[in-house]
């Protein structure tokens, strides 16, 4: 199996920072459409999404649930289903004591995106992560997917590496869609060539 390990926040979902309240979970730019072409392709899509509010006190990781049902419920509009979701509620500057701690799901690490992969049975090499910052891009690349940074203007520090440079750039998850598929074909076109 292949999948697309998406983030959630600014990629996803509109970002408004800490949010768990349902109602103000809204897709972003033609996202629904982008999830339906990467389904047709026969890819699981799995969110990966840091939540460091929970490490600080803001919110309770029961407050998840109902952000998790909320976004199900935004993409069945479209025929999408989500095929699993991970999150981090870690943080080392958290105060919550349990979760202020360094972890190795939090974004950039890979942790999230290798357990769904155990879990699911998935082939990392066969998959992508599209996040809208570099730590989205690393987490894929440490886990050994190809990525797609979704440039909106979210990340703001442009530390660069090897580790931090995406395969790809598009403006929205429709358009990073678009260039999977591409790749797709390319891909399948070498290999009925060979």
């Amino acid at each position: 199996m292949r999948a697309i390990f998406l983030d959630k926040d600014g990629t996803l979902v509109e970002n408004v920072p800490y949010n768990v309240n349902p109602a103000l979970i809204e897709l972003t730019w033609q996202a629904g459409q982008g999830l339906q072409l990467l389904k047709q392709l026969g890819y699981a899509l799995i969110v990966v999404t840091n939540q460091p509010g929970v490490a600080r006190g803001l919110f309770t990781e029961g407050a998840l649930g109902p952000v998790e049902h909320r976004i199900a419920e935004r993409l069945a509009q479209y025929g999408v289903t989500l095929d699993g979701f991970y999150y981090c509620p870690h943080s080392p500057d958290g105060v919550v004591g349990r979760y202020a701690i360094r972890c190795t799901c939090r974004k950039p690490m890979p942790g999230m995106l290798l357990r769904a992969a155990r879990e699911h049975g998935i082939e990392l090499a066969q998959s992508w992560m599209i996040g809208d910052i570099l730590h989205d891009v690393e987490a894929g690349r440490r886990a050994g997917c190809r990525t797609v940074l979704i440039d909106n203007g979210n990340e703001t520090e442009w530390k660069l590496s090897s580790l931090r440079a995406p395969h790809f750039t598009a403006p929205d998850l429709h358009a990073a869609a678009s260039l999977i598929a591409e790749a797709d074909a390319v891909q399948h076109s070498g290999a009925a060539t060979t």
